[in-house]
């Protein structure tokens, strides 16, 4: 939704703290607030500490949204969500990793197979 006489932002551009408001209908010493409770949540912020949100921190400005209006979880239930998914994230177990290897080495014996004179 863009204000009269300002251009509406592209998509990947990066927001205020103000923007974002606006945008997600949430209270500005709310976002600054979801800062300090949730470490994954770290816009950049330049002179002045004006915050620049960039579009991964938008995404999980309305996650966390989300999972606390729509879903019923409380801000510590939140947290240990986004504790766990990012401990997840970062360390894949042995067995997907085993899979992706065979994915791409059938694929790389394939590909080879296909080409003529290999």
């Amino acid at each position: 939704m863009a204000l009269a006489g300002v251009p509406e932002k592209a998509e990947g551009a990066f927001r205020t703290i103000g923007e974002l408001s606006r945008e997600t209908g949430l209270p500005q010493h709310i976002l600054r607030y979801w800062e300090t409770r949730f470490p994954q949540l770290r816009p950049l912020q330049r002179a002045g500490n004006r915050r620049y949100y960039r579009p991964n921190d938008i995404a999980l400005v309305i996650r966390i949204q989300t999972l606390l209006d729509q879903e019923g979880y409380t801000i510590r239930g939140v947290q240990k969500l986004l504790a766990t998914e990012g401990k997840r994230g970062t360390k894949p177990d042995l067995a997907t990793l085993r899979a992706v290897r065979d994915s791409l080495a059938l694929g790389l014996a394939e590909d080879e197979a296909s080409i003529p004179g290999v």
